[in-house]
């Protein structure tokens, strides 16, 4: 591996630090109660909040690509 190839790893580094420092302040933490929101089905006639669910079932998120 060449210098350059760490001083390059060393800059990304230290930018995903600083991004990261930035971030994670608002992220939620462990324990945390999840925010309300609201998402249409894949229709986009029903509409369900997360608060529907609460203390009733779990809810899973998925986020991805079905094409």
């Amino acid at each position: 591996m060449t210098l350059e190839f760490f001083r390059n790893t060393a800059y990304y580094r230290r930018e995903f630090n600083t991004w990261q420092e930035r971030y994670n302040r608002d992220a939620p933490k462990k324990g945390d109660q999840a925010p309300d929101f609201e998402l249409k089905d894949v229709s986009g006639e029903h509409i369900a909040r997360l608060s529907q669910y609460q203390g009733k079932m779990p809810v899973a998120l998925v986020f991805g690509s079905f094409t």
